[in-house]
């Protein structure tokens, strides 16, 4: 919804986002059974979606998982993750599960009071949630690191545990300008046994960085599912979000049946799962919790426009393509239209990007995070531009929940003043510029790149790319700086999932190729106080790296040497690694890269690229099999340059950006990393 307000500002045609189709096909790839579920759960939930389409809905929750699942029975809602801190005392709680519902209404409520008061936006419904995993009377929540991880995961080895999900619906109203709320709540609890897991298993996953973002330390419905070995009760509430139970309370919200009704369809393992076959509004208006108009009436004997039947005796599954006709405010029924969210999203995400990278350009941020609140008028007499533009501005910045806008002026989001304010200690002001002055002009001509097949720095910025770098970011101080400050702040942003991605506690050195400001080897030292970083890069980068190191080094400081990887020797290192370098080169500098890398290599070392997700299940079908086996180093490399340079020209560009990079990095999946290591340390850590 905050893009559809960018859509309305600087544009006449009017649209909306939601989340929807795409995140209905990740789950249902992923998780079959789940969709399932969703399919029969959106059979109690049909009726209802006619009653909140026009609604604004709210999930609270930042969590993919909750989304994916609300949008497998079709709800269309946005995300406004809640601020709340989750600091309830556990021990004031008679029973865990109300502790979980708790939490799920304080988030609920948070984000309904956030939105009435700072975004002047009241929604009408807020959804909560929170799961935690209890075991000998213990609640374990997500693990703050590995160490944590491992004692949840001992705990659960071999025992049955409960998992509690606390949900919150909260209906909103604003009556006099003052907040109105009602909510209702539930819980759902699932039976969970782990089978007797080995040292050796825990750590492998562990080690693939799955269980850091998950109640208990695991997913069931990824690699963790691996580690159990029953699920009584409803499989969904142990991803995050019990569906069943959900659909139902909103049923019994909006449309409490007469008894005879109901009828319960059981299926082996699966919940069961009410159906209606009279729902009206004469029967139902006087429970509903909100009074709306138009009921949906299905005739379940005819075909749709859509072309799915729906027969009478079919009402066990719905088909996906049976479209349900919507009565309309002049009580005319229609056949709703699928709605295309997902290209509406890609047709405005330009306009979002812009807005940032304009703000950025012309210190909006800065300004607001040193004066406070500021009238559209003072910040456009400060910045030198226009009243009527300079609204229109913080606007779309408000919309996208980069300011926040009261009827005092406009002020920064608390992100705001952490990563885009330009003297914040995790600035991405620096990376936003490099977005806009570099990056923005290459991809407006991806039309001659797509029919010609090459780099267009020349039609950007009228260098080649051999000498882009060169001539471009090095021809004066200032270029020089601003190209620095990018690459630093977006390297210090991702440097701790990386450092922590992994175990690395046996390697004695490393060599960061192309390391720049030494943002990720400050990391690693940091983490592992016994590893020697070297950063190796151009002499022009070295001489002006000293302004970007920590305040206080308590750990042996990283080296850094000069020189030219395309010309100069490495230093010796058992671990080298290639960070945001290998795209920005043709596939003959990458081939005599990754040769000097192998050169470098001692004697039964290997070269690796770790990734995860779609990436990592691409690397193991191309090249897995020379990681499995001690062969010539001189071989070795192969197999990378296939993955690097054979997967763009095979399967797209876009199978580099596809996938969960989970903690190796969380937010710029192009910093892949290469890692050459010692034959001994050649598993795949993630599971390979």
């Amino acid at each position: 919804m905050r893009m559809r307000a960018v859509w309305r500002l600087w544009s006449p045609g009017r649209g909306s986002r939601s989340v929807g189709d795409s995140a209905r096909r990740r789950i249902n790839a992923s998780c079959p059974r789940a969709a399932y579920l969703g399919l029969l759960a959106g059979m109690a939930l049909k009726p209802v979606l006619g009653k909140l389409g026009s609604k604004r809905v709210v999930l609270a929750s930042a969590s993919p998982r909750r989304q994916e699942i609300l949008c497998s029975v079709g709800l269309r809602f946005e995300v406004v993750p809640s601020w709340f801190k989750e600091t309830l005392e556990k021990s004031s709680f008679a029973t865990p599960y109300k502790y979980a519902i708790e939490t799920a209404k304080q988030k609920a409520l948070e984000v309904a009071n956030r939105m009435h008061v700072k975004h002047l936006r009241t929604p009408d419904i807020v959804i909560g949630a929170d799961t935690i995993v209890t075991v000998d009377e213990h609640i374990l929540e997500k693990p703050i690191d590995k160490q944590d991880a491992y004692r949840m995961l001992s705990r659960l080895s071999g025992k049955e545990h409960s998992v509690f999900t606390g949900v919150a619906i909260v209906h909103c109203n604003s009556k006099d300008n003052r907040l109105e709320t009602e909510v209702t709540d539930f819980y759902e609890e699932t039976k969970v046994k782990f089978a007797d897991l080995s040292e050796e298993l825990l750590w492998e996953y562990i080690h693939s960085g799955e269980p850091m973002d998950k109640a208990g330390g695991y997913g069931i419905q990824a690699l963790g599912g691996m580690l159990v070995e029953y699920v009584h009760g409803d499989f969904l509430n142990v991803v995050g979000f019990p569906l069943n139970h959900f659909c139902k309370k909103l049923v019994e919200l909006y449309y409490p049946p007469p008894k005879h009704t109901i009828h319960h369809i059981k299926h082996d393992s699966i919940p069961s799962v009410e159906t209606f076959e009279n729902l009206s509004d004469e029967e139902n208006d006087s429970s509903s919790p909100l009074q709306y108009k138009g009921a949906i009436k299905l005739d379940r004997s005819k075909t749709h426009s859509s072309g799915g039947v729906c027969s009478p005796g079919s009402s066990n599954i719905i088909k996906p393509n049976c479209m349900m006709p919507v009565e309309n405010q002049n009580g005319v029924m229609e056949n709703p239209d699928k709605f295309p969210s997902k290209i509406l999203e890609l047709l405005d995400g330009f306009r979002a990007s812009k807005a940032l990278f304009v703000a950025s350009k012309l210190k909006v941020f800065d300004l607001l995070k040193n004066k406070g609140v500021l009238q559209a008028v003072d910040v456009a007499n400060t910045i030198n531009s226009s009243v009527c533009g300079t609204e229109r501005l913080l606007d779309a910045c408000a919309a996208l929940g980069l300011l926040e806008k009261t009827l005092q002026g406009y002020s920064n989001s608390d992100s705001a003043n952490i990563y885009l304010a330009s003297d914040s200690e995790d600035s991405l002001h620096g990376y936003i510029i490099h977005s806009d002055d570099h990056l923005w002009p290459l991809f407006t001509h991806l039309e001659s790149a797509v029919k010609e097949g090459t780099m267009q720095n020349y039609r950007a910025f009228g260098k080649k790319s051999e000498n882009l770098f060169q001539d471009s970011y090095y021809q004066s101080m200032e270029v020089k700086q601003r190209f620095m400050a990018a690459m630093h702040s977006i390297a210090k942003l991702t440097a701790k999932d990386v450092a922590t991605a992994f175990d690395l506690s046996q390697f004695r050195s490393a060599c960061d190729l192309g390391g720049c400001t030494g943002a990720l080897a400050n990391e690693l030292v940091q983490k592992y106080p016994n590893l020697k970083v070297t950063v190796f890069d151009l002499p022009e980068v070295i001489a002006n790296v000293s302004h970007f190191q920590p305040v206080r080094q308590h750990t042996a400081p990283v080296t850094f040497t000069s020189g030219d990887f395309f010309k100069d020797n490495f230093p010796e290192a058992d671990l080298y690694i290639l960070s945001r370098i290998l795209h920005d080169w043709t596939d003959e500098k990458i081939h005599m890269l990754l040769s000097k890398i192998s050169a470098a290599c001692k004697p039964e070392v290997i070269v690796k690229v770790v990734c995860g997700g779609q990436w990592r299940r691409a690397l193991r079908n191309n090249w897995v099999q020379y990681a499995s086996k001690q062969i010539a180093v001189d071989k070795q490399y192969k197999g990378i340059i296939d993955c690097v340079v054979r997967i763009p020209k095979e399967q797209g560009v876009l199978s580099f950006w596809r996938g969960n990079f989970a903690n190796v990095i969380r937010y710029f999946p192009t910093q892949a990393l290469n890692f050459a290591f010692k034959d001994k340390y050649k598993q795949v850590f993630l599971g390979g």
